[in-house]
């Protein structure tokens, strides 16, 4: 009973320290800073609540990406709408020029990554923002790989298409997506 306790309690704190990754997820799912908190803080009550039933630490992270995708799709068939993106400037640039079109491109591709599907939002920022595999993803969203991999190609080649006209703007400078993994 004494080491349920301690593996309890041992999971509470890497849930608290899970929060930030939770919140970066949920944030880059919705794009709402407001709506991200809430998210995470209706996640995590949930992970808390249950945090005993989980049978092996190393499952946690998954555990609580399921958790967390679980609360976004609840949120998406409670508001069908699609939420706007807010503007995140890079002040590492030294030129109003450089800032300014750093500025555009980030808008260019969260307005993009917001006309996606939740679906593929979810699998394309688990891939590249979190750098999950295949397998863990498919494990937290519940879904083959097979499935993973089809969404992942799907949201890249969509995010490619709604990009290309924003790179007409700008004669000879590409849409810069960094990829994490």
């Amino acid at each position: 009973m004494f080491n349920g306790w301690l593996t309890e309690r041992n999971n509470r704190q890497l849930l608290a320290q899970l929060s930030p990754r939770l919140k970066r997820l949920a944030f880059a799912w919705c794009g709402d800073a407001s709506l991200a908190d809430d998210l995470t803080q209706e996640a995590l009550a949930k992970a808390l609540a249950n945090v005993h039933s989980l049978k092996q630490e190393k499952a946690l992270e998954g555990w609580a990406f399921s958790i967390l995708a679980n609360c976004f799709r609840d949120h998406c068939r409670r508001n069908r709408q699609t939420d706007e993106f807010m503007e995140c400037p890079d002040p590492s640039h030294t030129s109003a020029a450089e800032q300014i079109d750093q500025q555009q491109t980030v808008h260019d591709v969260r307005q993009a990554i917001s006309r996606l599907s939740p679906n593929q939002r979810e699998v394309l920022m688990l891939v590249d923002l979190e750098a999950c595999s295949y397998s863990e993803v498919a494990e937290i969203l519940g879904i083959p790989v097979g499935t993973v991999m089809s969404r992942l190609s799907r949201a890249r080649q969509n995010l490619r298409q709604l990009l290309e006209p924003a790179s007409c703007r700008y004669p000879g400078v590409r849409p810069f997506i960094e990829r994490v993994k």
